[in-house]
């Protein structure tokens, strides 16, 4: 078998989880198979595309070592708590070791239903499997911490939802499947020795300096919150829209996940919406920030048995927590934008300009992508590209003008600028309609635009013959209004 499991979740207590195998597919057939990912974890890539391996991606197999489980936790969706959601349709096989020694879980995403599945068929279809490899992949490219997908199994068996659709199997890794929700789910069951030892667990795993801390649980707390606040300052940096950041959807590893009705914005709109289920608007690009640390919140509510004793000190610590947020968020999205635009000192004044161009970009409808890598050639004299992407306007150009005003505070060569810069600001994205339209390709059985489209997604800040196509933005009648769940 493929895999070498060394397995510490299914030493937690039975409350944690429920044993569970993945249900058999009907006649599997691998799609595509993430073989960087696999030399990356030290996996024999041969033994992958072997029948044993499709066997195990399949969830046909249960692997040597594996011990297969449904997590439980809870989570806020959309506002409204639910006491009980856990793995539907995910069977988390077991860990395994990178040659480095870090620690990833292998999962099994549309693997059969679970204890938790309710009125689920616990399958997924093959567009939303592929969907997520596309986007989890091309994020990882980008440097933004994500989970990954390793493989993709057709299962030969239609999946139901609106009409029949061909079923299919990710095989998932992540650095945990551990969610704020997970804590929630104890908190719910006021279920203080259980909530003690997945805090314990999760010290242990993911932030072992919090454990030589007078206060673990609240190191713990401020750890979570720091990278919680330089993920989302990534993500609105590449122009990401999460979709459905539920706390069920929110990594304690501070990894993305669950790429659902996610997608990346095209002009730049802070109030920019894709998912068919986000009527209101509450996971926006521009409100993500603040649902952030309402999920946070949700986190230190549970954990308040654990701060302190007394609940007045362990409120008051949590909230403490809680009210750095927005600081930690500020300083990471100051951080993440000074790059994109080439400002390497720090002057009190940067935010006023970036939130300046941002406006102006919003105004005039200019492109996200495009705006700021065109910016990357103004540094070396070429001013049209980014000059168009705005229009040509008075705003564009009276800002282009302080721009490069701010550059003169500095000392830096325009070769040396120029090159972080485009760094920072990649050439192509996962585009909507981009994706879409292989997608729809990949479920007829044309892989080739999916291999043309994750080849060029590999390298997104390099102008790579042939990636031209994929800079462009939708034609009015490629736009792309609504994304939509896999369930």
């Amino acid at each position: 078998m493929p895999f070498v499991f060394d397995n510490t979740y299914i030493q937690l207590p039975s409350c944690f989880y429920a044993r569970q195998s993945p249900v058999a597919v009907a006649e599997p057939r691998l799609v595509k198979l993430n073989q960087a990912l696999a030399v990356a974890l030290g996996l024999d890539h041969d033994r992958l595309n072997s029948p044993d391996g499709l066997a195990a991606l399949a969830g046909n197999a249960v692997p040597d070592g594996a011990e297969p489980l449904a997590m439980a936790y809870a989570g806020h969706q959309f506002g409204s708590f639910v006491p009980q959601l856990g793995d539907g349709r995910a069977i988390l096989l077991g860990e395994i070791l990178d040659p480095q020694g870090e620690r990833f879980d292998i999962q099994l995403k549309g693997s059969g239903r679970t204890p938790y599945s309710r009125a689920g068929d616990g399958r997924a279809w093959l567009g939303p499997i592929l969907r997520e490899y596309i986007v989890s992949e091309g994020m990882h490219a980008l440097g933004i911490p994500t989970t990954r997908a390793l493989a993709v199994v057709a299962t030969g068996e239609p999946v139901h939802r609106e009409t029949a659709l061909p079923g299919a199997v990710l095989t998932r890794v992540a650095r945990s499947h551990v969610r704020i929700g997970t804590f929630e789910y104890f908190s719910a069951r006021r279920d203080s020795g259980a909530m003690r030892r997945l805090a314990d667990y999760v010290i242990a795993r993911h932030y072992p300096e919090a454990a030589a801390e007078e206060r673990p649980y609240r190191a713990l707390l401020d750890s979570v919150i720091d990278r919680q606040a330089r993920l989302i300052a990534q993500w609105l940096g590449v122009g990401f829209i999460h979709g459905v950041m539920n706390t069920d959807n929110m990594s304690i590893a501070g990894e993305t996940i669950d790429y659902g009705p996610c997608a990346f914005m095209d002009a730049y709109n802070p109030a920019t919406v894709f998912s068919s289920i986000d009527r209101g608007g509450r996971y926006a690009y521009g409100n993500q920030p603040r649902i952030a640390q309402w999920n946070l919140s949700r986190l230190a509510q549970s954990l308040l048995p654990l701060i302190d004793e007394d609940q007045n000190k362990a409120i008051n610590e949590a909230q403490a927590a809680i009210d750095a947020f927005p600081g930690r968020f500020e300083q990471a999205w100051l951080d993440r934008f000074r790059e994109k635009l080439g400002m390497f000192e720090t002057h009190s004044d940067d935010a006023d300009l970036i939130e300046e161009l941002l406006q102006t970009m919003e105004d005039s409808g200019a492109d996200f992508t495009n705006t700021f890598r065109a910016l990357c050639d103004t540094v070396e004299g070429t001013d049209s590209g980014f000059r168009d992407e705005l229009g040509n306007s008075d705003a564009g150009n009276g800002w282009l003008d302080r721009w490069r005003a701010r550059l003169a505070r500095e000392t830096v060569e325009p070769f040396t600028r120029a090159t972080g810069m485009r760094r920072a600001n990649p050439a192509v994205i996962p585009r909507n309609h981009r994706v879409e339209a292989v997608l729809d390709a990949a479920v007829t059985g044309d892989l080739a635009p999916l291999e043309d489209l994750l080849r060029i997604l590999a390298s997104p800040c390099e102008d790579l013959p042939h990636s031209s196509i994929y800079r462009y933005p939708p034609e009015p009648d490629e736009v792309v209004h609504q994304t939509f769940c896999g369930t």
